[in-house]
């Protein structure tokens, strides 16, 4: 079984995200979504969400393509998650393109197309109007 792992914050999940998740599952049979946790994203991302974890792991273990929903909290676990759950992708989007290149000594790595005109910046940009 191809096991393919992905990683981001899902907050105000959208259609955008919905495609690259669904694209991600073509690479193989078992999705692993690591999601950043609210400490994570607070104190190395600098981002405060809209929803908890608990909430955005709740709506990602909704979705028909996500076998599995794990906490991302470091930048540095993805070597370890490479090797501990077998993994075969690492799937990005392709603002991403290059940052993750050194997995490659671990795993196929896949920069995917964006969904061009959503992203959770541009609603809150949207809504702060």
């Amino acid at each position: 079984m191809k096991r393919i792992i992905t990683y981001g914050t899902y907050d105000l999940l959208h259609y955008g995200h919905i495609n690259l998740l669904k694209r991600a599952k073509e690479f193989g049979e078992y999705l692993i979504v690591a999601l950043s946790t609210d400490a994570f994203n607070w104190n190395e991302k600098e981002k405060r969400c809209y929803f908890s974890y608990e909430e955005r792991k709740q709506l990602l273990e909704s979705i028909r393509y996500v076998d599995l929903v794990i906490p991302e909290e470091n930048w540095e676990q993805k070597i370890n998650d490479i090797q501990l759950y077998k993994i075969d992708t690492f799937v990005m989007g392709d603002d991403w393109r290059g940052k993750f290149d050194f997995l490659k000594d671990y795993c196929e790595v896949v920069y995917l197309p964006r969904t061009p005109e959503i992203s959770t910046t541009q609603i809150k940009k949207d809504l702060r109007r």
